[in-house]
Formats: structure tokens, sequence, C-alpha cells
């Protein structure tokens, strides 16, 4: 995984400096071939000639810092990153990885999963869980905005189980709420996306243990995604991705289809609207 977002985020300084392979590498006095390895994370290249290329490059400065240790790590497996304050952009490797998953399964047991919260429903959920400035909720919001563009673009499939809780927990306003629910009833349609719910009625499930993402590939192995107070963490090793692949297993079993979870959110968009009314009489 660090590999991978250490040479896409290369290519991508290259592409807007306007430079190929060649063109980098006869500037800075090299063989092509030196930058083709570095992009795909081989070893031999020193921190200096790296720092020339990330100058050459005009890297900014939050960006130098992070390549300079990512390249450190590249040949790393699994994946802890620490929250650090100040960081409004906490789903960076997350979004990079979703963007070339050919097949996406999430699950959220609290709230709405984060592909399909409305702006302002993730404005909330951003300022009770996320302990950011206010200042920074703007770009944690848009952030997720951006997310979701890129994912839902209908060239994967996606699959999202949520407990009914997670519709049911008030957030921000009754005016959020009606809106966050009737986006969920017009995205399930759509027919990449699939949209699961497990009911309350249901008790204990096998999704107690917290909420987790599963990404699988074409061309490399499948990786889960946690997130927690203080830390998003990648599992690649096949034993722990197995795991959770069991407990989605047995979340597909328990789970309403796609017909039955869209009608359970009309019933909650019901009893809210008329639970509103009394409110106002």
């Amino acid at each position: 995984m660090r590999g991978r977002e250490f040479g896409d985020a290369i290519r991508a300084l290259l592409r807007a400096a306007g430079l190929t392979n060649r063109a980098a590498a006869e500037l800075l006095g090299w063989q092509e071939a030196k930058v083709s390895e570095l992009i795909n994370g081989k070893e031999g290249t020193t921190d200096l000639e790296l720092a020339q290329l990330l100058g050459l490059l005009r890297t900014p400065p939050a960006e130098f810092d992070h390549l300079m240790a990512l390249y450190r790590e590249t040949n790393m497996r699994d994946w802890l990153q620490p929250k650090s304050a100040g960081k409004p952009d906490r789903a960076r490797t997350l979004r990079e990885h979703e963007k070339i998953a050919t097949e996406v399964t999430g699950w959220s047991m609290n709230i709405v999963h984060g592909l399909v919260q409305v702006a302002d429903y993730a404005h909330f959920v951003g300022r009770a869980m996320a302990n950011l400035p206010e200042d920074d909720l703007p770009v944690y919001v848009s952030n997720r905005i951006a997310r979701q563009k890129e994912a839902l673009d209908g060239y994967r499939t996606i699959t999202l189980y949520m407990h009914e809780q997670a519709l049911r927990l008030p957030v921000g306003n009754p005016a959020v709420m009606a809106e966050q629910l009737h986006h969920l009833l017009r995205v399930s349609v759509r027919p990449y996306l699939n949209i699961r719910l497990v009911p309350t009625s249901f008790g204990p499930h096998a999704g107690l243990s917290g909420d987790f993402n599963l990404l699988k590939f074409k061309k490399i192995p499948p990786l889960v995604h946690l997130e927690s107070e203080g830390a998003n963490v990648f599992l690649e090793d096949q034993p722990s991705v197995d795991r959770y692949e069991t407990v989605l297993k047995s979340l597909d079993q328990t789970a309403l289809d796609e017909a039955a979870s869209r009608k359970l959110i009309t019933e909650i968009i019901g009893e809210e609207t008329q639970h509103d009314q009394v409110a106002q009489e």
C-alpha cells in the first residue's frame, strides 16, 4: 500500500510539472530507469536523490515530508496511520485505493456510511467524531464529498451494510436527517450500489466489533480498512482479510435484501415525519 501511494504521488507530481520520466531523469543527470524504479518503490535511491527529484517537481512542503517518510517504508505490509491534529484530509490512502478497486464492501453500525453521507450530515458527524476545529470542517466535508464522487462513478461494485440504528440516530436536526434518508433512497436504485440494512429486531450480529471496509482489486490482493479515534488502520495479510470476509458473509445472511431495505428506509422516513408533525403541534 505504501509503495502504491508513493508511486501514484510521484506520477501526479510529474504530470503537474509537465515532465516525463525521461525528461526528469535528463534534468537530474540520471538514467531514465532510475526514475521508473523509484516510482515502483524499488530500493537504491538515497534520501538526497529523492529530495532532488521532489525539489525539481516543486513539491509542496507537507507533501515533501510525507513522501520522504513514505519512501523509507514502501516495502512494509499493513499500515497504521495516526490521525495528526490539523490534518482534516484523513482518508487519502483510502480514497486512492477506492479509485482502483473493483469492489468495495462496507459495514457501518452507528452512522450512515461515509460513501452515502450528504454534506450537512457529514458536517455534524465530523464535528462530533473527528475532533476538528470549526475552521477545518469545510475541508473535511469537501474531502468526503470528493471521495464519494470518485468512488461512486459506476466503475466498481459497492455494497454497504448498515445497521438500522445508524439511520435512526439523530444527526444535526430533523431537516438534515430527512435529507439524508431521502438521499439513501435516491442512490439505492443505482445499479452498481447495493444498500443492505441489518434490522434492530435481529439482535446481536457478526458486525458488533465495529465498522470496516473491504476493498478488492483486479491485480493486487484485497485489503481491509478500519477507522478508530486515533488512527486509520489498513490490513493486507490474508488471515486478517479472511476474518473480515467471514463477517461480511454473516452480514449478508443477516441483512434485509435491497428491496426490503428500501422499504425500511421509507418506513423510517414516515415515522420521522409523523414525529416532527406531532412535535410542531
